[in-house]
């Protein structure tokens, strides 16, 4: 589920805190690295959630509807209950049984949410053209949801506000969770309860290593990788740089020098990346002149111990 640069950025984090605070130490901030790390799946299981809650509000109203027997101001909740992706997302036994055991009911205490995306849904043109159908097919099942997903809920400032204060890590998290899911939407075939995808997150895998080693090696070896930065930092003394681009900085040089099988390219681009969506608007290109000054000096003085294939 999370790339490499995602990984990077929660590393990223940590060290923030890690350089911000003075009562922080490496342990604390590794605990607050593999929290992160798992909070990201604890997000998606509460955007799959709140999709199950929009069914079982679906079928709420359609009971009701034929409780009232008033057909007149119907607002086809019945369509949602029919549909065959919706349906297989909110009965999936997986997705019940990870609801039931991290007891993610916040959708039932802030229940205005679902009710208002729901209803948002419901007076849509497109969600009414859908619901005039007799048969929706499969496909049309699908481009439904996808629509809600990706135009009603992820777009919604109340929604992204409510994710924002729910969880200290989840808003640089949604992003990616929301594109993690709207692919597995894509991918759903009801008659295959594989198809609904609960991706394992562990600690011991090769990704979540890197980072941790990062996170690591750039605590352990801060005082070396601030002289790195003495000198190549024009117009700036090293200890002037705002805290967030020395951060991004120290983290590239450890991959340059304790990172073997990453080539420099490869770092040099994903810190610029990061740099535009978190620091300052000309960040990037002030990172990009450093670590390209490094990368030569290092060649220079062969210290860039790199090897494996695609290096340069």
């Amino acid at each position: 589920m999370l790339t490499r640069r995602h990984l990077r950025i929660k590393v990223m984090q940590s060290l923030y805190s890690f350089f911000l605070s003075r009562e922080s130490n490496l342990a604390q901030e590794v605990n607050f690295f593999e929290k992160s790390y798992f909070n990201t799946f604890s997000l998606y299981l509460a955007l799959l959630a709140f999709l199950k809650s929009t069914y079982e509000h679906a079928l709420d109203q359609t009971n009701l509807q034929k409780d009232l027997r008033n057909k007149k101001n119907s607002i086809n909740s019945d369509s949602l209950v029919g549909n065959k992706i919706l349906k297989f997302i909110a009965e999936h036994p997986i997705l019940v049984n990870h609801v039931k055991k991290k007891k993610i009911k916040f959708w039932e205490l802030d229940f205005d949410y679902v009710k208002s995306n729901f209803n948002s849904l419901m007076e849509n043109e497109n969600f009414q053209e859908y619901a005039r159908k007799k048969s929706p097919t499969l496909r049309e099942d699908r481009d439904i949801i996808v629509f809600f997903f990706k135009v009603i809920i992820a777009p919604s400032d109340g929604f992204y506000h409510y994710i924002e204060d729910k969880e200290l890590t989840w808003i640089d998290d949604l992003p990616v969770v929301n594109t993690f899911l709207l692919k597995t939407l894509h991918k759903i075939d009801p008659k295959n309860s594989n198809s609904l995808h609960f991706p394992q997150m562990n600690l011991a895998n090769e990704d979540p290593q890197f980072a941790i080693n990062l996170l690591e090696k750039v605590v352990v070896n801060n005082d070396l990788l601030q002289h790195e930065m003495v000198g190549r930092t024009p117009n700036w003394d090293s200890d002037r740089i705002a805290l967030l681009d020395a951060v991004m900085i120290k983290m590239a040089m450890a991959e340059l020098l304790y990172f073997p099988t990453i080539p420099p390219k490869v770092t040099m681009n994903e810190y610029i990346e990061i740099s535009k969506d978190y620091s300052t608007p000309k960040s990037n290109i002030f990172i990009n002149g450093i670590l390209d000054k490094t990368i030569r000096d290092f060649q220079k003085s062969d210290r860039l111990n790199k090897s494996g294939r695609g290096l340069i």
